[in-house]
Formats: structure tokens, sequence, C-alpha cells
């Protein structure tokens, strides 16, 4: 397992200008080193040092935060690790978050973790086009699942079955909204960018895409 060497998580926020408040920082330490105990087993992050913690992780974590209201419901679409559903729940204890994955092995993982960490998270066994059949969420948030024109096939039919998903997206993200629009994928669903930034220490800016159901009428006209 490959550990946090000479950095520390406090180091690491302020080399990235990472203000977080003191409540903050303990359970995010913790949750680091539980999941790479994990990760030596399971396959479930490639961010195993402070570094890439904070200037991955965490900023798409708190860059999906700044985008969701209090006391919303969100759903972690193949959390994996639980990024970002976990640190989401650490950040704004204000959410009601609910993990998803799978692969029964990571959703056992992550179980695992949520209760060393003693949060009150819902961990699904199943895939989230099914979790969002059984129980009505705000925001579902995807990052690092798969293209965005698979995610959209993935709730074709359950785009008015929750509020809106929230999809982090690298540079090519113009390219996966082209290739989405030409398989069909994207003609009842509108979709924006809530907010772009760049990734500390790369020149790669990132995006947040909030899709959500056209209303019938702008479905109509497509």
């Amino acid at each position: 397992m490959s550990g946090p060497g000479d950095v520390t998580l406090g180091t690491a926020l302020a080399r990235y200008d990472v203000q977080l408040a003191e409540q903050q920082v303990e359970p995010l330490e913790r949750y680091c080193r539980l999941l790479w105990a994990w990760n030596a087993n399971l396959n479930l992050t490639r961010h195993t040092d402070y570094d890439r913690f904070v200037s991955r992780d965490l900023v798409d974590s708190l860059q999906i935060s700044r985008l969701l209201e209090a006391g919303q419901t969100v759903l972690d679409v193949g959390t994996g690790g639980g990024v970002p559903g976990i640190v989401l729940a650490i950040l704004r204890p204000d959410l009601r978050v609910s993990l998803c994955d799978s692969v029964g092995k990571k959703a056992h993982a992550v179980e695992e973790i949520v209760r060393a960490l003693t949060l009150s998270l819902p961990v699904h066994h199943d895939r989230a086009e099914k979790v969002v059949t059984q129980r009505r969420f705000d925001a579902l948030v995807a990052r690092a699942v798969g293209p965005l024109w698979k995610i959209c096939k993935w709730f074709q039919p359950h785009w008015r079955q929750f509020g809106c998903l929230l999809a982090v997206k690298g540079p090519r993200w113009v390219e996966e909204r082209g290739e989405a629009r030409h398989r069909g994928l994207l003609r009842s669903v509108e979709l924006r960018k809530a907010v772009s930034y760049r990734m500390p220490g790369t020149d790669s800016e990132s995006v947040i895409l909030r899709l959500y159901a056209k209303s019938p009428e702008q479905a109509e006209d497509e």
C-alpha cells in the first residue's frame, strides 16, 4: 500500500490552498487511512497519498458540495472507495447521502469504512438505476464511472425519478456530449455546465455538468 510519506493532510491542504474547518480535517484523515488500508487488497483508488487525495478527490468533492442545497438527498453513483459520497458527508453533514456500487466487494469495503467512521450512510449493493426506482433523490453524483453516453443510457428511462445528476468530467466533456447527442440520449435531457475549475498542479480543466429531465414541451420540440 502506498502511504502518505512525509506529506500530511494538513500540509497537502496548505499546499493547494484548501481551507477546511478543523472538525472536517480529522475525519477526512481517518477516511484516507481506512481507504488506503482496504486498497491494499481491492482496487478502490489510485490516489494513495494526501497530495493526490487533496488535489483530485477533495477538490472535486468541494466543487460538488457547493452545488447542493441544504438538506438535499444525494446518491453517489458507483461510489468505489467512497468518493465523492463519503467526502461529501464529512464536508456537508446536513446532506442525506447514500452510496451505491454494483460490485459486491466494493460495496462491502465502503460499508465497513462508513461503519468505522460512525457515519450514517446507507450503502446499496445494486445498480444506481435500480436504486432510483425505489427512493427519490434530489441529486445523483457521478465521478469516474464511465463516458457521458453510458451514464445517459443507464438513466434514460428514469430522469423524472430524481432531481438532477451532477457529473464530474475532464477536458473531453464536449466530445462526450457530442457522442451522447449522436446516440440520441440527450433528446429528453437538459445538459448545462454548472461549474468549471482548474485541477491544482495541472493545465487541465474539469467541469461539473448538471443533467435533468426536460419538460414535456421541450422534449416535444426536439
